[in-house]
This record gives structure tokens, sequence and C-alpha cells, in this order.
């Protein structure tokens, strides 16, 4: 997605930024869901041990839309599915908290978050035509969430499927619910799972990805309905995507992760004003926009995920990153509270010069 803007204020494009902010002022009390040092960690039989999730902390409130940014194998997937508790029991080590209204979802057994899953919190997979069923029909799909969770018989849940792929814009919705996932457009699949997913009206909805596989056009659009579905219900959500151009138009809070732990967040528009950590700047300099001369180059950022330390070793960043010093190497950077503009950043030698309000948090 490209972005047009004429200064850096204005670069997070014209959404409901004024309302959701004096959203988020006016919520109190515990947030919707806290997670709190992450970790999950693959444990093969005969092979090393790697971390894929490593210490990630964030929180959502009520309402609010957050994002969770970076490259593929950042952690951003496993992540989610660590919340959800779709990761398999063998093999596999989470440790850390996930508070959902009260709730660890990390401590919940299988037939407890089956409960949760598809009522209470609901996920938007990146692949919709490898997520949905092949061999049963779309308003099958669709009904089967709303008789699990809000005990509609077969009529009234065919009833309502209609009318919820008619809300996600499928035309015919009547037709559709008769075929199968291969008779859809991706456009239309997707739009599908975005049905199901928003059935029971969650609280929170985790979008992974969810316009890897759409040309630009229907992009924009499925962008649309998913802003358009959080500001009539009230629904949380959390963005996953790799796209800050996605990240601009949608989100509020910002977590830019890299090799599984969290390297800065910030609200939306000081974090696209004045990015503080090396591999957030690279992933802005990444991005097309419209407003830049014909001919300027793209910044790609050197290497690939797979070129990073150890974080015990020092930054995982610091081979791919042209602000390396000697600091760097040889211990982890701290995670940073800058308390004026607020944000946390993890780096030793920041773009923006590091201000007198800080703390260092970990």
């Amino acid at each position: 997605m490209s972005l047009s803007t004429s200064d850096s204020a204005t670069w997070v494009g014209a959404t409901s930024a004024g309302a959701r902010g004096a959203n988020r002022g006016s919520r109190s009390g515990a947030p919707l869901l806290e997670v709190t040092d992450l970790s999950v960690t693959f444990t093969p039989r005969e092979a090393p041990a790697v971390a894929a999730v490593d210490g990630v902390s964030f929180t959502v409130d009520e309402g609010e839309v957050v994002g969770l940014v970076g490259e593929s194998g950042c952690g951003k997937s496993v992540t989610s599915l660590a919340i959800m508790g779709l990761l398999p029991r063998r093999g596999v080590q989470v440790g850390g908290r996930a508070v959902f209204a009260g709730q660890d979802l990390l401590t919940l057994g299988d037939a407890a978050l089956r409960d949760i899953r598809g009522r209470e919190i609901a996920m938007i997979f990146q692949d919709p035509l490898s997520s949905l069923n092949p061999v049963v029909p779309i308003g099958v799909q669709v009904a089967e969430v709303l008789v699990r969770h809000r005990k509609l018989d077969r009529a009234q849940a065919r009833r309502e499927s209609a009318e919820l792929l008619e809300r996600v814009g499928i035309p015919d919705p009547q037709r559709r619910l008769r075929e199968y996932p291969h008779q859809l457009s991706g456009g239309m699949r997707q739009r599908a799972l975005i049905a199901m997913a928003v059935a029971c009206q969650p609280r929170l909805l985790i979008a992974d990805e969810p316009t890897t596989a759409l040309d630009v056009t229907i992009q924009a659009q499925t962008l649309d309905l998913l802003k358009d579905l959080v500001r009539s219900s009230g629904t949380a959500l959390i963005m996953i995507t790799h796209d800050l151009g996605v990240v601009a138009g949608m989100c509020d809070t910002v977590n830019v992760l890299y090799a599984g732990r969290v390297v800065e967040t910030a609200e939306r528009v000081p974090l696209f004003a004045n990015p503080y950590h090396p591999y957030t700047v690279g992933l802005l300099g990444s991005i097309p926009r419209l407003d830049r001369a014909r001919g300027d180059r793209l910044t790609p950022i050197p290497g690939s995920v797979r070129d990073q330390l150890p974080w015990p070793e020092g930054c995982a960043f610091a081979p791919r990153c042209d602000r390396r010093t000697d600091a760097c190497i040889g211990r982890p950077p701290q995670l940073t509270r800058v308390v004026v503009p607020p944000r946390t950043h993890r780096c030793v030698n920041p773009v923006v010069p590091a201000p007198a309000t800080l703390e260092e948090v970990s």
C-alpha cells in the first residue's frame, strides 16, 4: 500500500483518529487484553530449540486498534496463535500471561478456550482458502458459529448467515450460502471469513495479515470493511501486518516486533512522525510513497530476518543496522520508556536523540 503526505504528521491518513483518541481517553480500569512476557519456544526432537516469541508484552483496550508489525518471521502470527490457544501441545513451550477480561488464557483448558473462541475472541486468518473447509458449503460454516455459541436453531442460523454475508458486502447471499469455498473469489472468501469472525460480536478481533493474498482494490475494500465493523460494534482489533501503509490507516497504537521481541511501541502519529528504533525507520523507508519525486529509490533494509544475533548476545538487529555501535554487542538492549513523547524502544543508539525524560523498563 502506498502512502501520500506533505509532512510526517499527516502521514497517518484521514481516518477517525480524533474520535478514537477521545475514546481512548475515556477508558478506565484494566485493559481488555494484557499480554505480559509471552514466550513461545519450539522444541523439535533432533534440532535446537527456537524461541519464536521472547518476552512480548502489550495491552489492548476496549475498542482500540493495536498493530503488531514486522517482517515475516518476527513472531507476529505465533503471538496471536498462542493467545488463541491454537498452538500444538507437543514440541511447544508457552510461558508468560495473556489476561483477557480477567482470565489468563494460557492457563485455560481446551473446553474453556472453545467457549471463548468465536464468542469473545475471534480471528481472521491469513489465507482464506486454506482456512475454510473445502468440502463444506459456506453457509454451513458460517451457521456453525451461530449454532455453537448463540444456540440458534438451523433455520435461524441460516437466516442470520445470509444477513452476515450481506453485511460484509457479498452479493446474492442466499446463493453464496450454498456454494463451496473454491467457487468464491479471493475477496469473497476473505469476506466470508470476516462474517464468521463477527457473527457473535466478539469483544476482541485478531486479523492476521487479512489482505496478503488480495489485489490492491480488494485490499482497500477489506480494510474499509474492518474499519466500519470496528467502529459500529466497538470491537477491539489486533491488526497483524508487515505493511505500515495498513497501519497508517487503521491502528491507534503500534508495536514493532523483531526476532520475537517488541523493539518499539508508540501511538500511531508519534511513531510515523519520529520513529526511534532503526528497524522502524527501515520499515518506513521501504514503503512506496506517492509524494516522492519520480525516480526516487526505496531504501530497503539490508539482509534478511535470518541475519540476526541471539538476544542474549546483543541487539538482534545489529547485523543489519547502519547505526550499530560497540554498545550494541555483548548484552541485550533494555526496553526504555520515553515519557515525552510517550513510547518505549529497545535501542542504545536511537535515531532520535534520547530526551532527558526517559526511564529504563527492563
